[in-house]
């Protein structure tokens, strides 16, 4: 198979991004899939979630976007088989500010060029992007396959959307023409609160054909789940930290509905 690079991408913070980016690329390496999970949040979330914290490494993605590192000199071996890690730091920030002061005319292109060489040896490459729609955002999309998009199932979840669809178009149309919406992923659904139930309505209306199945009735939502929100403090994804819960579950679906 050729290797997909999925970007999870929101700019609305507290939808599940990094939840999501973290469960998944883990519960696709216990499924056998050679992982690489690269955060490019400067909140490094993804990376803490994993147990690696800032004194455990010395290179992180800003200095492979910088140029001064090539991606393969700062990926970190997880706990989990299969799956890899290219750490985040805070000053990823600065990163903007990089690309102008050197007058970078490719900026939007950093990161597909630092991937491009390693991209074969994993089936998966998941990225974990900022809650902003600025020059780090756009390198994920520039560099993916398709971009996976989690919507917290609470007031005001579809707001913003247009505004993130629109920036996906641009991409499409710019720099990445292979770009595609892999699907909407439903986050903190509560099947107790009416609207849950009425955002997840709405989506499906919208977006039937881009939500992930688990078989021809039902479809993969992500629940609220206080297992879900401990596990990143003890530095372990759900499927680690307790295989039973429906975090698990849930996250276990959704990387079956992606890798088939």
């Amino acid at each position: 198979m050729t290797t997909e690079v999925i970007s999870i991408a929101n700019q609305k913070g507290g939808v599940g991004k990094t939840t999501t980016a973290v469960n998944l690329s883990a519960a696709l390496a216990l499924q056998g899939k050679k992982v690489l999970l690269i955060d490019a949040d400067p909140q490094a979330n993804a990376t803490t979630s994993l147990g690696f914290h800032r004194d455990t490494y010395e290179y992180n993605i800003y200095h492979v976007m910088l140029g001064t590192k090539e991606l393969n000199e700062i990926i970190l071996d997880s706990e989990i088989e299969n799956l890899k890690v290219a750490p985040s730091n805070i000053g990823l920030v600065g990163i903007e500010k990089e690309f102008y002061k050197n007058n970078n005319t490719d900026r939007e292109l950093v990161l597909k060029r630092k991937i491009d060489p390693i991209r074969k040896d994993y089936d998966y490459i998941i990225i974990d992007s900022p809650p902003a729609l600025g020059p780090i955002t756009i390198n994920t999309l520039s560099a993916s396959s398709s971009v996976l998009i989690p919507i917290q199932c609470e007031f005001f979840a579809l707001e913003g959307l247009a505004q993130l669809l629109n920036t996906i178009k641009l991409v499409k149309q710019t720099i990445n023409r292979q770009l595609e919406i892999k699907g909407f992923l439903p986050t903190m659904y509560s099947g107790q609160n009416n609207l849950s139930k009425q955002v997840f309505a709405d989506l499906a209306q919208h977006f039937e054909n881009k939500l992930f199945k688990i078989d021809d009735k039902s479809y993969v939502v992500i629940p609220r789940n206080i297992k879900l929100a401990e596990a990143p403090s003890f530095g372990k994804p759900i499927m680690h930290y307790d295989g039973g819960a429906i975090g698990t579950k849930a996250y276990t679906n959704l990387a079956k509905a992606i890798a088939g």
